[in-house]
């Protein structure tokens, strides 16, 4: 039997946990307030989804640290904060959630420790 990383293990129970976060704001229709209007289940999923494969990306990422970032996406604008040791850092951040699918724009917010 093939033996998973720890690395591996702890990037799926974070999305496993994102995901099921989402389903409950879904279920209580939850929407973001400072939105002038409702967004969609869809939306909601969309973004949802967005969030964590970026994050998911961040944790295979050996140069970013995906626990000191923090990832927000809202219709496909991801938005970036926390901190990073080094610019290098910020920028592949930011790198990384460009490439990822859905991903319209990115806010790089992160500042330098």
């Amino acid at each position: 039997m093939k033996s998973t990383s720890f690395r591996s293990r702890l990037v799926t129970a974070s999305a496993m946990l994102l995901v099921a976060g989402s389903a409950g704001m879904l279920a209580a229709g939850t929407a973001h307030a400072d939105t002038p209007r409702q967004e969609t289940a869809g939306e909601l999923l969309d973004d949802t989804v967005t969030t964590t494969k970026v994050k998911t990306a961040f944790f295979q990422d050996e140069k970013v640290s995906a626990l000191r970032i923090n990832v927000h996406s809202n219709r496909g604008v991801v938005q970036l904060s926390g901190f990073a040791n080094s610019l290098q850092e910020v920028d592949r951040a930011a790198e990384i959630a460009r490439t990822v699918p859905g991903v319209i724009a990115v806010r790089n917010d992160i500042l330098l420790k």
